[in-house]
């Protein structure tokens, strides 16, 4: 049971800063960090509003569909 790991040490050392870097450090993260997801989702949500929320299932079909009239049409 010699020296620590590098690993050790860093935990020991983010324990450290995380008690000496204020009470108020955490849940200024944790807020922030929530924030940023809500931002993300938000933004997905807008980008899928953007495209119509087109359905590639369907768009496929269509296209079949289209193809298959073109092909009636010539014939």
């Amino acid at each position: 049971m010699g020296s620590f790991s590098i690993w050790h040490w860093l935990i020991v050392l983010a324990v450290i800063l995380l008690l000496f870097g204020g009470a108020g450090k955490i849940p200024r993260l944790m807020r922030d960090m929530g924030q940023g997801i809500n931002a993300f989702k938000k933004g997905l949500k807008e980008d899928g509003k953007d495209k119509g929320d087109a359905d590639p299932d369907k768009a496929l079909e269509t296209d079949r569909a289209a193809a298959t009239q073109k092909d009636n049409v010539a014939s």
